[in-house]
């Protein structure tokens, strides 16, 4: 989510993402484009080093389930293909990154949030700000994000991988 994925945008579907791949791409049902920005960390807030990220490959669309009374989103459902290219600011050293999971994501009231996923997103991890230590990385399998209104994340992995890009850029 996608950093998504932020909104780490960012993100990831287990459950309710059973609607036609074309009706997806169309923007029918309710499925809308969600376009995922170009991020920059200074060094030392995700990578020793500085580093950008830019979508390379962004058709990804949501859908919101369901609403709070004043219409802000509740759940929300996230799907298609995203590529993401993670450099190194320093070298230009870089991984494009497939970010292409489906995410269902509660949003709650206090702007928390809970995250199914199925497939891989991108996701960054500040220091001691969750259950993965300081980095950029991309998660595949089946999981859950959540995130707390703080921005504390924990991973909770049913069956999957993790990949640090600092690592692999570094």
């Amino acid at each position: 989510m996608r950093v998504f994925a932020a909104s780490l945008t960012a993100a990831t579907a287990l459950l309710a993402l059973t609607a036609p791949a074309q009706a997806a791409e169309s923007g029918g049902e309710g499925w809308v484009p969600a376009p995922t920005p170009a991020y920059s960390f200074p060094a030392g807030t995700r990578c020793d080093f500085p580093v950008r990220t830019e979508p390379v490959v962004d058709e990804v669309v949501k859908r919101t389930i369901r609403s709070y009374e004043d219409d802000t989103p509740r759940l929300v459902a996230y799907q298609g293909a995203l590529v993401v290219r993670v450099t190194n600011a320093d070298t230009g050293a870089y991984v494009d990154a497939d970010a292409s999971g489906r995410a269902l994501i509660e949003i709650r009231p206090d702007r928390s949030q809970f995250w199914q996923v199925s497939g891989p997103i991108l996701a960054g991890f500040g220091e001691n700000a969750g259950t993965l230590p300081r980095g950029l990385y991309t998660i595949d399998g089946t999981y859950t994000l959540e995130v707390s209104a703080a921005g504390v994340k924990t991973l909770t992995m049913a069956h999957g991988t993790t990949d640090d890009l600092c690592e692999r850029i570094g």
